[in-house]
């Protein structure tokens, strides 16, 4: 029955691969001279997706979280493998999952050349791996005090979803709907990434939510910066409920958004909206590194503002 579902819903052409599916390890060439970047990640049912969530947005997202990290370090995507946990064989479901993951692949150009299925609890299991060249990939430990700090997109629209699917947010339908998408099919940033090499001094895509993940830049980098909230890129239906601690939240600590927080040199803004044209990407400027420890958040006076939560913790109950 495994080797059956492999090969039929997860087996295809790998041209760019020596070997791919069918045995016990894949076989791959990087091209001359790049170097190998390398992620992992999982989405596990009721952590990070619910039951009834579509199967082929979930086959988009579990690959786009991947291709998201291999952004954040400038790399080309190359190859990915994919380990499945089913309760149960529904062909139907794994049909509809592998339609979006494919879409998503073919978007970037990858090959899935690997992986396993099991029985147990619904789990996704995804490496991907990417190309740089040598010394050109986008790392957290680069950020230096007078760079910008900028943002790729909209933020806070998937924590606002969610948070407004599990009640902890009231929104009007139509604006509900605006931000829905942001949470089941996010958007890798990867001509970004790559157009950022040698541009950007530090990279994270924000999938912990952006205080936290600017976090580790600053900790990385042995800065602090200072973030101005009127600044932030929000959609026009997230900025309407502000007022409320939940949307606030979602914008500075609710991750998903998928997007990359980078800074550059003060001196390269044209640059950087080059860059950003070329890959098609809107930016924003949102705040400033500083020779201090530490993120502030201010608002457009310049007043502190505080935060009660800086981002996901992956273990907390």
């Amino acid at each position: 029955m495994e080797f059956d579902l492999i090969a039929r819903y997860f087996t295809r052409a790998t041209p760019g691969a020596v070997l791919g599916v069918g045995d016990d390890c894949a076989l791959l060439t990087p091209a001359s001279g790049m170097q190998l970047a390398v992620t992992s990640d999982m989405l596990l049912e009721g952590r990070h997706f619910m039951p009834q969530d579509s199967p082929a947005g979930l086959g988009h997202k579990s690959l786009a979280v991947n291709l998201s990290d291999l952004a954040a370090m400038g790399a080309a995507p190359r190859w990915v493998t994919l380990s499945i946990a089913l309760p149960a064989v529904d062909e139907a479901w794994l049909a509809a999952f592998a339609r979006g993951f494919f879409r998503m692949a073919d978007l970037h150009g990858v090959e899935l050349v690997g992986g396993d299925t099991t029985r147990g609890p619904l789990t996704f299991g995804i490496t991907a791996i990417g190309e740089v060249p040598p010394g050109q990939a986008l790392r957290r430990d680069g950020a230096k005090p007078g760079d910008d700090v900028w943002v790729s997109g909209v933020i806070g629209s998937a924590a606002m979803a969610l948070a407004y699917r599990q009640g902890r947010l009231f929104m009007e339908q139509i604006d509900a709907a605006r931000v829905l998408p942001a949470l089941y099919l996010p958007t890798p940033r990867v001509a970004l990434g790559i157009a950022l090499r040698g541009l950007a001094t530090s990279a994270i895509d924000i999938s912990d939510g952006l205080a936290a993940d600017l976090g580790h830049i600053l900790e990385r980098s042995r800065v602090g910066a200072v973030l101005e909230f009127d600044a932030l890129p929000l959609l026009p239906a997230t900025r309407t409920y502000l007022h409320e601690a939940a949307a606030r939240d979602a914008v500075l600590a609710g991750g998903d958004d998928y997007e990359l927080c980078f800074t550059a040199p003060c001196d390269r803004r044209d640059a950087v909206h080059a860059a950003a044209a070329a890959a098609d990407t809107p930016v924003t400027r949102i705040g400033r590194i500083v020779d201090a420890a530490g993120l502030a958040i201010v608002d457009a006076n310049g007043h502190p503002l505080s935060l009660e939560r800086t981002g996901h913790d992956h273990f907390a109950p």
